[in-house]
């Protein structure tokens, strides 16, 4: 890893790191509050959660906030296909303009209500036919207010499987993402830091092109999470609050 430089950027997860659902993690806002006093860029690391976090009070930019959705469409546009979309319904606006008709693509973000056996098979089979596989994430599970559950990362990799296939992940835990989260920053992977709740994703896939990581135990954290990535976690801490209290102290 490259020498650490003085921080200049902080990326923040969003679904489980500021909030669950339509629940703040206690203390969140005030910190965020703390956070943008100090000298340092923020940018925010999830899609349309926008005004979910402004109506729980979450002083935040559209500008802020990078998404993989941005990525998946440019992919679309480059390879110039038609998506099969398997994507929720706040995502579809990322998507207008993209020609869905008579799809020879598939895209799969977390969409619950389309991972169904019909469904499924259906993408299966323009798989088969050659179509190409883009997983917005794929990661393994995140965080209900009824408890944890499947992401789309279960499913892309039945379909991987199943077609003999690889997927395009054009989110975290990407080296990619991380690089086009910063872009516009002008700061270096060594000058900034992640937070987030999923271990591998959050904080590995950050750590793997040269930022430090802090991992929260709200959200999808299990215990030990942070023994199942090498190096382990920059540091580790009870929440979102005790992450900015960190760099605060000690990395500014």
């Amino acid at each position: 890893m490259a020498a650490r430089r003085a921080l200049e950027a902080v990326l923040v997860d969003l679904s489980g790191t500021l909030h669950i659902e339509d629940a703040a993690v206690p203390g969140a806002q005030e910190a965020l509050k703390r956070l943008r006093g100090a000298s340092v860029i923020i940018r925010f690391s999830k899609q349309d959660l926008l005004e979910r976090l402004r109506k729980l009070e979450f002083v935040i930019s559209e500008n802020e906030i990078f998404t993989s959705l941005t990525a998946a469409r440019s992919l679309l546009e480059q390879k110039q296909v038609r998506p099969m979309l398997l994507a929720d319904v706040r995502a579809l606006p990322d998507f207008k303009g993209i020609q869905t008709s008579d799809p020879n693509a598939v895209v799969i973000g977390l969409a619950p209500e389309h991972f169904h056996y019909q469904i499924l098979n259906q993408a299966f089979r323009l798989l088969l036919d050659g179509a190409p596989l883009i997983a917005i994430h794929k990661a393994r599970y995140y965080k209900r207010k009824d408890g944890l559950a499947l992401g789309p990362g279960p499913f892309v990799t039945a379909l991987e499987y199943a077609t003999d296939t690889k997927a395009t992940v054009v989110g975290k835990p990407e080296k990619t993402f991380f690089l086009e989260a910063l872009r516009g920053t002008g700061c270096e992977p060594e000058e900034a830091v992640m937070i987030g709740d999923d271990c591998r994703d959050d904080v590995g896939g950050a750590q793997d092109v040269g930022m430090l990581g802090i991992l929260v135990k709200t959200g999808k954290y299990r215990a030990s999470d942070e023994e199942k990535i090498k190096p382990p976690p920059y540091f580790t801490c009870e929440s979102f609050p005790h992450a900015v209290d960190h760099i605060l102290q000690h990395l500014l």
